[in-house]
């Protein structure tokens, strides 16, 4: 169960690196811009909780594929942590997106085999 347990974990850490990522992909942006991002693209669909989303911004610094700067922002008069992405981050985005869209292609495969037949 522990493995089981991890693996999901690892499946949804992953997922949300990504989304991250692909984000930051247009520029740079403070966290509550890249949630928001997400959040308006799925159509609320997924809403970024900041009890996931700092972390993870905070592991993918560490790993070196985003950086992060305060800065003000320029419609405030307040500062941000801005993340912006790192050539590291472009490589493992790539990385990513290719194990994403071997899983849903398995998964496909399996929900609607039929289309596979045709």
């Amino acid at each position: 169960m522990a493995k089981e347990t991890t693996q999901r974990s690892s499946l949804l850490q992953g997922t949300l690196d990504m989304l991250i990522l692909r984000t930051l992909l247009y520029g740079a942006a403070h966290g509550h811009q890249i949630g928001k991002h997400i959040q308006a693209t799925t159509n609320d669909f997924l809403q970024m909780q900041h009890g996931s989303l700092y972390p993870a911004l905070h592991r993918m610094e560490k790993k070196g594929w985003i950086t992060a700067k305060w800065e003000t922002a320029p419609d405030r008069n307040r500062d941000f942590k801005y993340y912006r992405l790192t050539p590291e981050g472009k490589k493992q985005l790539v990385v990513e997106e290719s194990q994403w869209k071997q899983m849903a292609e398995a998964v496909a495969r399996v929900m609607w085999p039929a289309a596979e037949e045709n």
